[in-house]
């Protein structure tokens, strides 16, 4: 399920434009791919990078390529290009939140101002470069980057702020308060 949520947030985002100064990037991981043919081996490097603005976009890209540095430029395009709107309230989150993707499996919890990302690895880089400086953060699944990067997208676009929820149960934000 969280595979379709995360193919249909791409499919129905809205473009947003971004300067190219704006952006941060971030390496996530970077592997060492060889192929074997009938002459040798073919050396290649595949390449995950998160990139984002750092006040509620974000997005991540895969890129492959003979050498390093051509596949992270591949990768940011391709991040560029799915970058994503974030429901985030003011430096966390506006609830807890897990998401799913493949053997990946990460739990989000908003904290309190001061607290900083408790997260590790792929979790932190994407937190960082989407904004989000106050979070508790749990991988309790796979190691795997790419899938707890791609779990770490799909519990951000679970994330629903106070007006949707209202309005999914036909009410005003002040209501859902008491």
């Amino acid at each position: 399920m969280s595979k379709q949520i995360l193919r249909d947030t791409l499919a129905v985002r809205q473009h947003v434009e971004f300067s190219a100064n704006s952006l941060k990037d971030q390496v996530v991981s970077i592997n060492r791919v060889t192929k074997v043919v009938k002459g040798g081996k073919n050396l290649s490097f595949a390449a995950l990078v998160v990139v984002g603005d750092q006040q509620g976009h974000a997005g991540f890209g895969t890129g492959k390529a003979k050498e390093v540095p051509m596949a992270i430029r591949k990768a940011i395009e391709q991040a560029k290009k799915s970058l994503l709107p974030l429901n985030l309230k003011g430096t966390t989150i506006p609830h807890q939140v897990d998401g799913h993707y493949g053997s990946g499996h990460v739990m989000l919890k908003p904290a309190p101002d001061g607290t900083g990302i408790i997260a590790g690895g792929a979790v932190r880089a994407v937190m960082e470069v989407a904004g989000i400086h106050n979070v508790l953060t749990k991988s309790l699944g796979s190691a795997n980057p790419h899938n707890v990067v791609k779990a770490t997208f799909d519990a951000l676009l679970r994330l629903r702020n106070a007006q949707k929820v209202a309005d999914m149960r036909s009410k005003t934000v002040e209501d859902l308060r008491r």
